[in-house]
């Protein structure tokens, strides 16, 4: 039995490492796959059937464990189809529309002849006018007919009369729409409708497999329009043809397409013309974020799978091909960070600085008044700081829900002080958890100023000089009073009626202007200081009180406020 498991953990460290080898071999140096690999490639059957997964950075279908699919992504227009044109019918009143057999035509003269007619255009497509006869209308636009009527009404009466024409109704047609749609069908409308009313009509184009590239207008066996709808979305532009009854409209299989993912304005698989295979060619299509920098693009080949990394600047002269995963992304090291200046000083407020800049460096450069400008309590604000204390104060406040409110409770006495304990943290933990922190980072100590490196988006505070002081927290009349030299917390406090009945009076702190805490029975006060009297936590229990009054501190400390439990 021993040697059988000896046997099986062997050939388990075998495959281990197997498996691990061809991990580390998985790419060569320029980012294409080994011929080994291509030699294994993956069908190029269906362009969401493979995709990469950019996480895990394996490429196809690979999965052993079930897995939640990811969304798939849209087409580009697949918008357009919203029900958007359901209600929108023209009204083929516009001054460019063609007059076909069936149109209806109100026709007022007076003066030398008074007539009142509804006049329907006729199969040979003339209207007839009593007393005048017929008049070809067929193939005028709306804006043309009223000059053809009153030229008519005019060579049988040609002086004092006037015409006014309307077209007050058209000829409704009904149009098939067929090829890659969601509901192929037979629909109505008129002459006048755009191409894309029918097309919502019939659900619009098929996400999987239609063509927002190729769609023609057959008229027959003729072909009157092809409309590209990438030219609408991008320009605006679209074949506007006037519809007759049975003109048939194709949608075309979709043409090669390509998922454009990673700092794009929006996720789309983009249908390109077999002629446009090329990266600049999706460029026109793509939005990119603004600091885009490389491009990596994997896919499928006849030799196997493939994968390449370019620049921006390389990738327009590449091949493409249907199927491909194209990645933008912002891969461009910036050299510099920035930097803000607040407080008194001298010039701009903000710095753009090589990354590895130091605090004295750029507070040698700063020019500052030198009457006004504490220069020894400089401090500074960073956000991973910030962060770091909100994760801190976070943890604190979930240990202490989890510590006390699942305790249990031996007595029903007992069980009383827990529901009251209870309470009491809850009301505390939202309290403190609506607390932000400032990410002040103490940079001097004792007049003296570290020279740490700054990181980007650092706040440098320069404080002026101050003469006053202020009293907050636990005192009967919280307030800032001037400075005075030799006076003590307790006089401080007493000067601001003394502790209030909330007090903790063995939590008394100082806070320097540089952001440095202290306890105020071991400071010699100065200017500019602040005074937090802490609140007593109203409990027996011990281990609680010492918990929340921790908390309490750690807040003070982050975020120089006090809170009342």
């Amino acid at each position: 039995m021993l040697r059988k498991s000896v046997s099986l953990l062997l050939l388990l460290l075998a495959v281990s490492f197997s498996l691990s080898s061809q991990a580390n071999t998985a790419l060569s140096s320029d980012g294409i796959l080994s011929a080994d690999q291509r030699a294994q490639a993956i069908p190029d059957t269906e362009l969401e059937q493979h995709r990469t997964d950019w996480r895990s950075g394996s490429y196809g279908s690979q999965q052993r464990y079930p897995q939640i699919p990811p969304e798939p992504v849209r087409p580009f227009g697949v918008h357009l189809f919203n029900g958007g044109f359901s209600g929108n019918r023209a009204d083929g009143l516009n001054p460019g529309y063609r007059i076909v057999p069936g149109d209806q035509v109100t026709l007022r003269t007076w003066g030398a002849v008074e007539i009142e007619r509804l006049l329907p255009v006729d199969a040979q497509g003339n209207i007839f006018i009593p007393s005048i006869g017929p008049i070809q209308v067929q193939g005028l636009s709306n804006s043309q007919l009223n000059d053809r009527v009153r030229q008519g009404v005019q060579s049988v009466y040609p002086e004092n009369v006037s015409v006014y024409t309307n077209l007050q109704g058209v000829q409704p047609v009904a149009v098939f729409v067929t090829g890659y749609v969601v509901n192929p069908g037979r629909y109505a409308g008129t002459p006048s409708d755009s191409l894309l009313y029918f097309l919502d009509q019939a659900g619009g184009i098929d996400d999987q497999l239609g063509s927002y590239r190729q769609i023609k207008v057959l008229r027959g066996n003729r072909e009157i329009a092809r409309t590209d709808l990438y030219d609408f979305l991008i320009k605006g532009e679209m074949a506007r043809p006037q519809f007759q009854d049975g003109d048939t409209i194709v949608v075309e299989e979709r043409g090669p397409a390509v998922i454009v993912t990673g700092d794009v304005q929006r996720d789309y698989r983009y249908e390109l013309l077999p002629n446009e295979m090329t990266g600049a060619a999706l460029l026109e299509l793509a939005r990119l974020r603004s600091d885009v920098s490389h491009v990596l693009l994997r896919g499928a080949r006849s030799q196997g799978p493939v994968s390449a990394y370019f620049s921006i600047n390389e990738f327009p002269n590449q091949k493409i091909s249907s199927g491909d995963e194209i990645l933008f992304s912002a891969d461009q090291r910036d050299e510099t960070i920035v930097v803000q200046l607040e407080g008194s000083f001298y010039g701009p407020s903000r710095y753009a600085l090589p990354k590895d800049a130091r605090l004295l460096e750029l507070l040698s450069a700063i020019p500052v008044p030198q009457s006004l400008t504490d220069v020894h309590s400089v401090s500074l604000r960073r956000l991973s700081v910030a962060e770091r204390q909100r994760q801190s104060l976070d943890d604190s406040l979930k240990r202490l829900e989890a510590t006390y409110l699942g305790a249990s409770s031996a007595t029903s006495q007992e069980a009383e002080i827990r529901v009251r304990e209870a309470e009491l943290i809850a009301r505390f933990v939202d309290k403190a958890s609506q607390v932000e922190p400032t990410g002040r980072l103490v940079v001097s100590s004792n007049d003296r100023i570290t020279d740490i490196r700054l990181q980007d988006g650092d706040v440098i505070t320069l404080p002026e000089y101050s003469d006053s002081l202020l009293i907050s927290g636990e005192v009967l009349v919280p307030q800032s009073v001037v400075f005075t030299p030799g006076m003590s917390a307790q006089d401080y406090i007493s000067s601001a009626g003394g502790f209030s009945q909330h007090a903790d009076k063995n939590l008394v702190l100082v806070v320097r202007q540089n952001g440095e805490v202290r306890s105020a029975s071991d400071v010699k006060l100065r200017a500019g200081d602040e005074i937090l009297v802490l609140p007593k936590i109203p409990t027996k229990n011990l281990q609680l009180a010492s918990t929340v009054s921790q908390i309490l501190y750690h807040i003070a400390i982050a975020a120089k406020v006090v809170l009342d439990i």
